[in-house]
């Protein structure tokens, strides 16, 4: 009988996970979970708001970036969401990063992180983000790189998948290249059978910041369909 919890298993596969490898020029890899301070925050998160069984709904971004997760290891999650919503302390810099700030305004809108990740988890296509000359770079950026790390995608997907998800429904942040990229790795592979998109938090901030209470509405509105 399966006694892991879901953050048995997140734990393990972030401790565990190593970075795609025949990566084209000019390309890094951020692995935060190799710090030994990343993997205590990781892991008190995860102890703190997934020591159950439950199975949730997945939502996923693209992948890290510098100032998010690539410096906390929680997804979408900066080192001031960290301490000041999830209440969880830490000594990393006290920085925003503009897509942990509206995916945290909106978890505050929805009732606060206890009750949001009680049915939803945060993750990202590709779990490991990347840097081009110093900035975040995207999967799907490049040609060579996705299909460099498809495999690490579908095998990291699956194993992430088992941890508790609902796989009749799914949110997907990002209604373009993601959405697209997305779409296709899941006729080909079937993970989950109704996929919402969404825009993505980062792009709301940057273009439609005066529209913020219709964009929290429209969240809202798809974490509610995504429940029932």
């Amino acid at each position: 009988m399966e006694t892991l919890t879901f953050s048995d298993k997140a734990l393990r596969f972030y401790k565990t996970l190593a970075a795609p490898g025949d990566l084209p020029p000019g390309i890094e890899v951020m692995n935060p979970y190799q710090l030994a301070e990343v993997q205590e925050y990781t892991r008190r998160f995860l102890e703190k708001f997934f020591s159950d069984r439950r199975d949730r709904v997945f939502v996923f971004g693209i992948n890290p970036g510098r100032f998010g997760s690539g410096l906390t290891g929680v997804t979408f999650t900066d080192p001031v969401a960290l301490e000041k919503f999830c209440g969880i302390p830490n000594t990393l810099e006290k920085r925003r990063e503009i897509s942990s700030e509206f995916v945290y305004r909106f978890i505050e809108h929805w009732g606060g992180a206890q009750k949001f990740y009680n049915d939803f988890f945060l993750t990202a296509v590709s779990p490991l983000g990347f840097t081009r000359s110093g900035r975040n770079y995207n999967y799907y950026d490049d040609p060579a790189l996705f299909d460099a790390i498809k495999p690490f995608i579908v095998e990291t997907l699956g194993t992430q998948l088992d941890f508790g998800a609902r796989r009749e429904v799914v949110i997907l942040f990002g209604i373009r290249q993601n959405q697209r990229f997305f779409l296709d790795l899941n006729k080909e592979y079937g993970f989950f059978k109704k996929i919402f998109a969404l825009e993505h938090p980062r792009y709301i901030m940057q273009y439609k910041r005066r529209y913020l209470p219709e964009y929290l509405k429209k969240y809202e509105d798809i974490f509610s369909q995504a429940l029932s």
